[in-house]
């Protein structure tokens, strides 16, 4: 059972720009579509669990769903999934340790841990196994950052360091309990 972080980062540690933005991730040059791990992470994962920005986020791509696996939406706001995605993403709230528990006894062991706010919560709970980060040679000088405040420090042991598609620096941290 395992709880994974898969993110890119600027290299000043933010995951949007200070208008919430995305066009930094497409800055890299990708002709062959080669994966970046998103992939093999979708293969090795049982579910998704973000919050309500983030699935708003996702939404907002106008392209075909980019998940394979159920999306699991933390949210104390939400009262109803968006038409048309009720097969594929559910609502849950409560203690983030509950709700672990619950998922993991009905068979969804390994989770990808997406969105800033979301993953900022799982770390101040000591939910994270696994960080998965990629690191853009990019600048953005402000927006939303990954990390913020912990009510205890968290040692991560490096487990792989690879560079992608020439330019992005990959790294993947185990948590060290």
């Amino acid at each position: 059972m395992a709880n994974i972080v898969f993110i890119a980062t600027s290299l000043d540690g933010y995951i949007a720009d200070k208008q919430g933005k995305l066009d930094w991730l497409y800055s890299i040059q990708n002709p062959d579509n080669t994966d970046t791990g998103f992939f093999a992470l979708m293969e090795r994962i049982d579910g998704l669990m973000m919050g309500r920005n983030t699935l708003e986020v996702v939404l907002s791509f106008n392209c075909d769903w980019p998940y394979t696996k159920p999306v699991f939406v933390l949210s104390n706001t939400m009262t109803k999934v968006p038409q048309g995605y009720e097969e594929k993403v559910f609502l849950v709230k409560g203690e983030l340790k509950d709700i672990i528990a619950e998922l993991n006894a009905k068979g969804f062991n390994d989770l990808y841990i997406d969105g800033g706010a979301t993953i900022q919560s799982f770390l101040n709970e000591d939910l994270i196994d696994q960080m998965i980060i990629t690191r853009f040679p990019i600048l953005l000088g402000g927006g939303i950052p990954l990390f913020s405040e912990l009510k205890k420090p968290l040692n991560f042991k490096v487990t792989k360091n690879e560079i992608v598609l020439e330019t992005l620096v990959k790294t993947t941290y185990v948590r060290e309990k």
